[in-house]
């Protein structure tokens, strides 16, 4: 049963966490060195096969994937580990990347199609009818809080864009797993509740 917050998964992107490319425990896959994705990733991974958020900044701007929209800044980069990282170790693995750039580029054309002047920019309403078009069921107040927070003079850039929906994902899915009726109510310990919110 779903219940009010917690979308379906649009199409293109694999929702969910569990059994994920990149979860403790996979072990990747062969040809990984053939990949296409690789050399970007290897070009600035570590000895130990992993980024941090400036080292994938510097992956994504080279990848090109954000197109002709400006290159994501830090600070989503440090969501985008955040919302992967299972380990708690802030740096993502090659899998992980994977998993991130399937998802990046499901927003990234969800994005496109209502930025049809190719602006860079949607507007609130183009932003709502995203976010509800998710599945997302958010009720008007915290939908007015989530447009202030995420616009500058009205209007939604790409990498904010990516920035709500990083945090929308990641809180629903901390919000589901403590949500045992799955009614849309759960409970949560201060230390827990800070723990959620402080990491991501």
């Amino acid at each position: 049963m779903s219940y009010p917050g917690y979308p379906g998964a649009p199409a293109g992107y694999g929702g969910g966490y569990g059994g994920a490319p990149g979860a403790p425990g996979y072990a990747g896959f062969a040809g990984q060195a053939q990949d296409p994705l690789y050399p970007y990733f290897s070009a600035v991974a570590g000895q130990d096969g992993q980024i941090d958020a400036d080292e994938l900044q510097r992956c994504l701007t080279q990848s090109n994937i954000s197109g002709s929209y400006k290159p994501f800044n830090i600070e989503t980069c440090r969501l985008m580990i955040s919302m992967l990282d299972r380990d708690c170790s802030c740096k993502m693995g090659f899998n992980e990347f994977k998993e991130l750039w399937a998802v990046l580029s499901a927003w990234k054309q969800h994005f496109m199609t209502m930025d049809k002047d190719r602006s860079g920019t949607v507007d609130p309403e183009e932003m709502r009818q995203s976010i509800a078009s998710m599945g997302y069921h958010i009720n008007p107040s915290a939908l007015v809080v989530i447009l202030k927070r995420y616009s500058t003079h009205g209007m939604i850039a790409f990498d904010d864009y990516v920035a709500c929906c990083i945090k929308l994902r990641t809180l629903t899915d901390a919000f589901r797993r403590r949500d045992q009726s799955q009614q849309g109510v759960a409970s949560f310990a201060y230390d827990d509740f800070i723990q959620c919110i402080m990491s991501i």
